[in-house]
């Protein structure tokens, strides 16, 4: 019976680990590429485990296009600078991301403009260098 509980308990720890690992592949984006879009901000979601920019970007058919770009976690976004404000529905923003491979509109994120002109990226800012000694 033990032997029974041991080998279910592995399996179920196999298939978690198994969806983990799925759920952060990066195969359907193009890491090799950026795209640069530009449109009014539909919505923000700071949101665990990643938050996401939807953008409304305007097709050249007279239409919109949804853009939705994935980002990294809120505490990684905070070290970047970020609060849940920065971005707001209806400004208008240039973003770049990495593309998904199928063409679909959206990617990973790489930075955004914001209306003020500010550039804001998901990276936390490095520290400055002293400068060398003689």
């Amino acid at each position: 019976m033990k032997g029974q509980q041991i080998a279910g308990s592995l399996v179920i720890a196999l298939c978690v680990a198994g969806s983990a690992w799925a759920h952060h592949t990066a195969a359907g984006i193009d890491q090799t590429k950026t795209v640069t879009v530009e449109g009014t901000v539909k919505q923000f979601k700071w949101a665990n485990p990643h938050s996401w920019i939807e953008i409304e970007v305007p097709d050249g058919k007279g239409g919109v296009a949804l853009w939705n770009a994935e980002m990294t976690a809120p505490a990684g976004l905070v070290r970047a600078g970020w609060k849940n404000s920065t971005v707001k529905p209806g400004d208008k923003v240039k973003m770049t991301l990495r593309p998904m491979v199928d063409g679909t509109p959206g990617g990973l994120f790489v930075s955004i403009t914001l209306p003020t002109g500010q550039e804001m990226t998901q990276q936390a800012p490095r520290p400055a260098q002293a400068p060398a000694t003689p």
